[in-house]
């Protein structure tokens, strides 16, 4: 991963999760950091770490995304102590465990998700950004999510909406910046479990329905999105703007995946076997499949009579 030294990350919501391990990874890689999140308490918890990784200066700016005041003065403060922000991580998020369904989706709600995922979002991006077109360059990266480029049976309405805007923002800006020395690229992150969420995920089972619908088969790490966004952030991808990069085991690649495995995986076993151990599933074969496992009759073996 390219060297960070010299450079000033800001990382929103950095608190905890993805952002605290975006912080981590920047950190060893030499970057200064400026964290931002609601909780003071445990940034600076986040923050001494980073200090024992190897960042050479870190600035905790606690404030609410969703409060103009607040994200200006979080920037200002950084550039304050750092002279300039190169880098933006714009990762700061909410969602609503409650699976209620849009035809009951409350607008307090609604509204609450939006003016952090996409208010706030877009209020670093402009504060931020402004200030990169006066120094002279930088680069952005969203932190969107799968959810918002398309439909999925476990979307939260508002969460999806958010994502998808953001997204669309990320390929506006990193166009509209393009000329001017800023690239604004996004990272979609799929399902990626961290030290907090493990014990839930995996304790109620759903690390295994998560990868029974992912063509990788598993769900993801947080170090496996840590690296895709100090890429996009990086010179290395100098080149690179107004691009979503998808991080997700292969799911927006497939068009739905299964859950039992396709019939046609047990036909030819004799004549063209496939090479490796297949995806088992984790739903019961239903009856027509083993009536169906010898083949097409007249095609996989000879009809009688």
């Amino acid at each position: 991963m390219d060297d960070y030294t010299g450079k000033t990350v800001l990382i929103t919501g950095a608190s905890m999760g993805l952002g605290e391990g975006f912080a981590h990874g920047f950190a060893a890689a030499g970057a200064e950091l400026v964290l931002t999140a609601r909780s003071a308490d445990l940034l600076e918890e986040v923050a001494d770490v980073c200090r024992e990784l190897g960042s050479p200066k870190v600035t905790v700016v606690p404030g609410d995304v969703s409060v103009e005041a607040d994200v200006e003065r979080v920037v200002a403060k950084g550039i304050e102590a750092h002279g300039r922000i190169d880098a933006l991580i714009n990762n700061a998020g909410v969602s609503d465990m409650r699976g209620v369904a849009p035809e009951q989706f409350d607008m307090e709600t609604w509204n609450w998700i939006m003016s952090v995922d996409l208010n706030g979002a877009f209020m670093y991006l402009r504060d931020v950004g402004k200030h990169m077109l006066e120094s002279g360059g930088g680069s952005i990266v969203n932190i969107c999510s799968i959810m918002g480029h398309g439909a999925n049976e476990l979307n939260i309405i508002a969460y999806t909406a958010a994502k998808g805007a953001l997204r669309n923002i990320t390929l506006q800006l990193g166009c509209e910046w393009a000329d001017r020395g800023v690239r604004v690229n996004s990272v979609s992150p799929g399902f990626i479990v961290t030290e907090m969420v493990r014990p839930a995920i995996e304790g109620m089972g759903m690390d295994k329905w998560i990868a029974s619908r992912t063509p990788m088969r598993r769900i993801g790490e947080l170090e496996e999105i840590v690296a895709p966004v100090m890429f996009m952030a990086s010179d290395s991808a100098s080149y690179i703007t107004g691009h979503d990069l998808n991080v997700d085991g292969g799911t927006n690649a497939a068009n739905g995946y299964y859950q039992i495995p396709p019939i046609h995986q047990e036909w030819n076993k004799e004549t063209a076997p496939r090479i490796g151990e297949g995806y088992a599933g984790v739903q019961p074969r239903p009856d027509w499949y083993e009536a169906m496992k010898a083949g097409i009759p007249g095609v996989h073996y000879t009809l009688e009579g």
